[in-house]
């Protein structure tokens, strides 16, 4: 198993770069993040891998974080979710806002990816929402996310939408030293009563 590589990019494409180790090129499907941030960097790189092996096939997918390359890892392992979709939802949401997705379960956030449809949103909730509150209690920081979820929750069922509840409890959630769900709800609702007013 190659756990990571250290070398210089050689050449890119569409969503994968050539990483130079020793005079071996190695090609690494990476994030579209991941592609303009090694784009743009000069001499040595290091990216965390992880490799699939098929019958006809060996892939590396790379990823500048640990934790994009363990949620890749967790994705994978979900029915129906390939190591190319995975790699869409690694392209298109964090990793914090795919587990308050997946907590809350907000499958629109999820179908707003390619190749994800209701069915897999249904599932990914299904299967991985024990995953993502253990994941979330051990994250520093694990407690306020689990609240801000709580507090984004109960703000969706007064009636806003869960963007607009998530906006409002990440906007609050910076300027509160201890929040707990009841402050983060007060603070969130006077702030989209201001926006409401103004």
């Amino acid at each position: 198993m190659i756990a990571h590589l250290s070398g210089e990019v050689t050449s890119a494409g569409d969503r994968w770069v050539v990483i130079d180790v020793g005079g071996v090129g190695y090609l690494v499907q990476v994030t579209e993040s991941a592609l303009q941030t090694l784009g743009q960097t000069q001499g040595r790189v290091m990216v965390h891998t992880h490799m699939v092996v098929r019958d006809d096939d060996i892939q590396l997918f790379g990823f500048l974080q640990p934790n994009e390359r363990e949620l890749f890892a967790i994705l994978i392992g979900v029915a129906g979710i390939g190591p190319q979709i995975a790699m869409n939802i690694l392209s298109r949401i964090s990793f914090e806002d795919f587990a308050i997705a997946i907590l809350n379960d907000d499958e629109h956030v999820l179908t707003r990816v390619p190749g994800i449809g209701p069915k897999s949103a249904k599932r990914l909730i299904l299967e991985l929402k024990e995953k993502m509150k253990k994941r979330a209690e051990t994250l520093s920081g694990g407690r306020r996310l689990a609240e801000s979820c709580d507090a984004a929750s109960a703000l969706v069922s007064l009636g806003f939408t869960a963007r607009e509840a998530q906006e409002a409890v990440d906007a609050v959630l910076p300027g509160l030293p201890d929040p707990t769900v009841q402050t983060l709800i007060r603070a969130a609702l006077a702030r989209l009563r201001e926006r409401g007013s103004s």
